[in-house]
């Protein structure tokens, strides 16, 4: 029989066939006198035997001891495609479970499922659409250096600074940061950073002091927090970037076990 006869017979391909043939799993059959390969039964059950194998998801540079080494039982073969199909399937079962809890939360999906509500319930009071951008896109990068492990903590920060006592407040100071620019006296800028310090460091020390997930900052956030102030660089202007930097001084002297989270409103 032909190629294309052996190929519909076994349900693969010609071009498969030629594949099978150059890596080895199948040897060159003789030729017909007009050029043609001529394959036997013992071929269409070879190559039901590839893919047999292939089914199971045994690599093809594996598969020539496995068809022509009886005392090959695939054993090893086995063990590493059972590890692999369950590190899928644990892969899989934690895709399906953030599916279901973006789901649940009608939140964006490029954001993290665990603060994506409270970013929502900021955003909401936020004075401009660029700024809660500007918080949402810091609060994503947070995310990622801060690691799954954190993920908990900074939940639950999220949740604090969402809270309805704290919000009024700071969308307070939203709308006055957003205001800063090269018009803004130095005694302005000091009395937001002032006025901000207050709301925010007794919620950070009380977390800090509580929270059980609050420890040290995470190593990526130290090596990547060049980051945080680059991206500020690209939305800010100086006086902005300036409030910040005067923040951030403060932060590192008031609140003695770091803090959780960074960015204009604490959220």
């Amino acid at each position: 029989m032909r190629s294309s006869e052996l190929a519909r017979i076994t349900g693969v391909t010609v071009r498969a066939l030629r594949h099978y043939h150059q890596i080895g799993v199948l040897a060159e059959p003789p030729r017909s006198h007009n050029g043609y390969r001529r394959y036997e039964v013992r071929d269409v059950i070879r190559v039901l035997r590839i893919k047999r194998l292939a089914a199971l998801g045994v690599p093809l540079e594996r598969m020539p001891s496995l068809l022509d080494d009886p005392g090959d039982d695939g054993a090893d073969v086995l063990d590493r495609l059972d590890a692999a199909l369950a590190a899928e399937i644990d892969r899989l079962t934690r895709r399906r479970h953030l599916i279901a809890q973006v789901r649940a939360e009608r939140v964006p999906l490029d954001s993290p499922p665990e603060i994506a509500r409270f970013l929502a319930l900021a955003a909401d009071s936020y004075p401009s659409p660029d700024l809660a951008a500007f918080d949402r896109d810091q609060s994503i990068l947070l995310a990622h250096l801060m690691g799954d492990s954190a993920m908990p903590g900074m939940k639950r920060f999220y949740e604090r600074m969402s809270a309805p006592d704290l919000l009024p407040a700071l969308t307070s100071l939203n709308v006055r940061f957003l205001a800063l620019d090269d018009t803004t006296s130095p005694e302005a800028l000091t009395a937001l950073v002032e006025d901000t310090l207050a709301v925010l460091i007794p919620v950070l020390r009380e977390f800090a002091d509580t929270d059980t997930d609050a420890g040290a900052i995470p190593p990526l956030i130290e090596e990547y927090s060049f980051l945080f102030d680059a991206y500020c660089a690209t939305v800010l202007n100086p006086v902005q970037r300036q409030a910040i930097a005067l923040l951030d001084d403060r932060f590192e002297a008031s609140v003695s076990d770091g803090r959780p989270g960074r960015s204009v409103s604490g959220l």
